[in-house]
């Protein structure tokens, strides 16, 4: 590795230097330095673990324990200096581990890494781009476990079983680390030796035709087929009651929603396996527009809060685009059939208290808008 010395127009060679004589250590260091900066292996990962033990009987740990953007498990196990003769195997055996792990057990196993002041719940799902927890598939199919080892040196032994492993489509990845230094600056160099790059191109097409393949099972599955069942008897008895959803059809989503006065602003109903709630959803136009409609409607808090005859949860989100401001009911689920009389009658109450409170500010809101 050269540094381009532009002044003189030359480049200057770079010391390489090993971890030992540099006294990095495995844990203290490189493991920190992959934690805290993933994305240097080359894509976007979710450390969701360090030093993960739960393995039963065994008292093995593996170094890194991920997740990647097709919501596969990634096993990350570093070395320094040379690889050992053993890293392929011990990063098999811990995927074999890792394989028979639900989706629940990541969650709960995310959420020893953060504590108790992050929700696992939350960053998993702002990692999947917001999507729903429950939409979110974790380490499903017998292809969803990654193998990445980083190293100084791959023994040859490690390489030749890496790539005999690759003809069976086992997705794993050897990182080489090296480190450089130039006076007392030092530098990290982190480069993907196998596969090589149109052998990765091959192996991530095979990841993501498997992931389709998974996705469209589930939508095939029992959750859709419930959600419409739930809407559509929630909506059979919701227009005997009165006309808020009356435009609306059975959807297989787990939410349905209609207007209230403001384009881009929505009274909402959602389900999922833990709550039902009813809400007023801001999502016009830019970020700024957002906050600024929850902003002045958040003026008239009591007023609204005094119609609908509870305090609701007002949720800005600055860190979002969108806003909301909504009625939730915790504990139920609409896999639950058991719930659904609960969740009907809690919805259809809190639509009407909701959209009986909303209505006006919003409407005046969206008058006042269109003025300035």
């Amino acid at each position: 590795m050269y540094l381009i010395n532009k002044e003189e127009n030359k480049i200057i060679e770079l010391e390489k230097k090993t971890f030992s004589e540099l006294k990095f250590k495995e844990r203290e260091h490189l493991q920190e330095w992959i934690a805290k900066n993933p994305s240097s292996l080359g894509e976007e990962l979710l450390i969701i673990q360090k030093e993960f033990n739960g393995f039963g009987e065994t008292n093995e740990r593996l170094d890194l324990l991920a997740l990647d953007k097709l919501g596969n498990l990634v096993i990350i196990e570093n070395k320094l200096d040379d690889s050992g003769r053993d890293v392929t195997w011990q990063t098999i055996k811990y995927a074999s581990y890792c394989s028979s792990l639900t989706k629940q057990e990541i969650i709960k196993i995310y959420q020893e890494y953060l504590g108790s002041k992050e929700n696992a719940e939350e960053k998993i799902s702002e990692f999947f781009d917001n999507k729903d927890i429950d939409e979110i598939i974790l380490n499903q199919g017998l292809n969803s476990q990654r193998l990445i080892m980083i190293a100084a040196n791959f023994r040859k032994g490690v390489t030749s079983s890496v790539l005999w492993l690759m003809n069976f489509k086992m997705r794993i990845q050897c990182f080489k680390v090296t480190p450089y230094a130039l006076n007392e600056q030092l530098f990290l160099n982190v480069e993907q030796i196998l596969p090589t790059k149109d052998t990765e191109d091959f192996a991530i097409s095979i990841a993501s035709k498997a992931q389709e393949e998974i996705e469209a099972q589930e939508t095939m599955k029992n959750r859709h087929l419930v959600r419409l069942k739930f809407w559509e008897e929630f909506l059979n008895l919701s227009n005997k009651k009165n006309n808020l959803f009356s435009n609306n059809s059975p959807s297989k989503e787990s939410w349905i929603g209609k207007g209230i006065g403001m384009s881009g602003v929505n009274l909402n109903l959602g389900i999922s396996g833990n709550y039902c709630r009813c809400e007023i959803y801001i999502n016009k136009g830019t970020k700024e527009l957002n906050k600024e409609i929850f902003d002045d409607l958040f003026k008239s808090k009591d007023k609204i809060e005094k119609i609908t005859g509870e305090e609701l949860i007002w949720e800005r989100m600055d860190n979002n685009k969108t806003s909301r401001i909504k009625l939730e009911l915790p504990g139920v689920s609409y896999f639950n059939e058991n719930d659904w009389d609960k969740m009907m009658e809690y919805l259809i109450d809190a639509s009407v208290r909701m959209e009986k409170a909303f209505r006006e500010p919003i409407m005046k809101l969206n008058n006042k808008l269109k003025n300035r």
